[in-house]
């Protein structure tokens, strides 16, 4: 049989659920998530494969209104992942009500020549009159070639999605091996790891002024991974808050991000976490680069 393949970009306002999507299409976590809205920093490739076609989704931040250099490298970065794409998918969260962040997404897309569909997500959450209503809207204006209605958490109308997306693909040799699910390497999926139980395990106690930064990835000679990383924080207050009592916090994230990265990665692993305090982070071109983002003025 011929192969199949092509990009898929998933876009929508922050906190939408494209990261539990695209994890879903691929089938197994290959993008962090968090109840937290902008938990995405960088673009991300899954990889999901539906028979001899090879869906390669890219997983972008949430668009909003940048004031930060962050957040306007997190942003542009979604931006231009369309650019490659053979679709777009706008996701909505439909349980939520349309906000000017969704306005903006919707005017960012609307005369882009790329196909476009509407993929309302958290409908088990939400009432089938609203979201009949909610469709309705946002078709009236933005010319979406189709809408689907999803709950990317449990999976109800992944599937549908996915084949559809599938038959979609242009004829052409896959981009990945067939067991391949991400582009991104070890160290930067370790760093993601980690920061995501920073989100999950410290709330809104440290907010975004947080980030980590794999120094050293390094296979021992028992076939074991040893990986230390740097979490920087931007005041003192908060590396307190990080390392919590006695250490308590910083062996609690180290433990759960250890257990979810040997599970990932299928071998054991060591993992040392150091804190620092690091005033202007993301003001820091080299951050930038190990998160792979573009350095915006």
């Amino acid at each position: 049989m011929t192969q199949r393949c092509g990009f898929v970009a998933v876009v929508g306002a922050p906190n939408a659920g494209k990261s539990t999507l695209v994890n879903a299409l691929v089938g197994q976590k290959v993008a962090i998530v968090s109840p937290k809205a902008q938990t995405t920093r960088t673009r991300l490739m899954g990889v999901a494969m539906a028979g001899e076609a090879q869906i390669i989704l890219i997983d972008t931040p949430g668009i909003f209104a940048p004031t930060r250099r962050l957040d306007r490298a997190m942003v542009a970065a979604a931006w231009s992942s369309l650019e490659e794409a053979e679709a777009i998918l706008v996701m909505v969260d439909a349980a939520a009500k349309l906000t000017g962040r969704v306005e903006r997404v919707l005017e960012g897309i609307a005369n882009r020549p790329e196909k476009k569909y509407l993929v309302l997500n958290k409908v088990d959450l939400t009432r089938k009159d609203k979201l009949l209503t909610i469709a309705t809207e946002i078709n009236a204006r933005v010319a979406f070639d189709e809408t689907f209605f999803i709950a990317a958490s449990n999976g109800d109308g992944v599937p549908e999605l996915k084949a559809h997306l599938a038959a979609l693909m242009p004829e052409g040799p896959w981009h990945f091996p067939e067991d391949e699910v991400s582009d991104a390497p070890e160290r930067m999926l370790a760093a993601e790891i980690t920061r995501e139980q920073l989100y999950r395990q410290l709330h809104e106690e440290l907010p975004y002024q947080s980030t980590v930064e794999t120094e050293l990835f390094k296979t021992r000679p028992d076939g074991s991974a040893e990986i230390h990383q740097q979490i920087f924080v931007a005041r003192d207050n908060q590396r307190a808050i990080v390392l919590g009592k006695g250490g308590s916090r910083i062996k609690e994230i180290g433990a759960r991000a250890r257990a979810e990265l040997a599970e990932l990665m299928g071998r054991k692993v060591h993992l040392f976490l150091h804190v620092k305090v690091k005033e202007n982070w993301d003001e820091d071109r080299g951050v930038y680069r190990d998160m792979g983002l573009d350095w915006v003025d």
